[in-house]
């Protein structure tokens, strides 16, 4: 089976030298930061769509979590194009954070369709560096589709609980990697260098609750789950919260 993944490997290397090419020359990644938002637009409608029910049992208990002041402060982590937002309760004040600033003009699009929400702004930071934002200033933290191309998923979780209040919230879906000896599996394993490119970092392989479960979280609710999506390769998913 390793040897099978190794070949296939390399013909797909080969197919995309171009792109590696462009990559090693530094240039692919500027081309991607500019034309991935475009992507995102279209990609988020359909997933919002055939993951709707997913994502409002998800955001169902946002409210238990609002502070004193009986607003709900809400940070999201790599925001992309606020496809969350519907999914937010009235009135919750909403900080988004990311670190390609192409989102922003596709933020304001979003924003002007969810006036149930107050905008707190918009940050161009990585959530590994999350400095902008003081700690324990705020109630909810959100992060979906992220975790599998952040550069380390320990360091934002760790920026995750600095930010949250004490008894404030992480929620999180993300998709990962298949169960091993599946042919979904094999097919992650092959594509995934070249699917690392084509999707700004994104990883197909990652266990990303093995991390969850060793941070220093007080309480995880954490479920896995065949998500109903056309692409077969992201099928694998993990949602819940966590509260610090």
């Amino acid at each position: 089976m390793a040897l099978t993944i190794f070949i296939l490997r390399l013909v797909v290397y080969i197919l995309a030298f171009p792109m590696y090419l462009l990559n090693f020359l530094g240039l692919w990644g500027w081309i991607c930061k500019k034309c991935f938002p475009y992507f995102l637009v279209r990609f988020s409608e359909t997933y919002n769509k055939q993951m709707a029910s997913q994502k409002r049992e998800l955001f169902s208990n946002l409210q238990e979590f609002q502070g004193p002041s009986g607003k709900l402060s809400l940070l999201e982590v790599g925001c992309g194009t606020g496809t969350n937002f519907k999914f937010y309760p009235p009135g919750c004040r909403v900080t988004c954070i990311d670190p390609n600033p192409n989102f922003e003009r596709f933020l304001i699009k979003s924003l002007a369709e969810n006036r149930h929400l107050q905008f707190e702004g918009f940050l161009v930071a990585a959530g590994e560096n999350m400095c902008p934002v003081a700690s324990g200033s705020m109630d909810v933290v959100v992060c979906t589709l992220v975790l599998c191309s952040v550069e380390s998923q320990e360091r934002i979780l760790r920026e995750v609980c600095r930010v949250l209040r004490p008894g404030g919230a992480f929620y999180f879906m993300e998709h990962v990697s298949a169960e091993p000896s599946t042919w979904n599996y094999f097919w992650q394993q092959v594509l995934e260098p070249i699917w690392y490119l084509l999707f700004d970092g994104c990883n197909l392989t990652r266990e990303s609750w093995k991390p969850l479960e060793r941070a220093n979280f007080s309480q995880l609710k954490l479920k896995h789950m065949h998500a109903p999506l056309s692409w077969a390769l992201v099928r694998p998913h993990i949602y819940g919260y966590a509260v610090k």
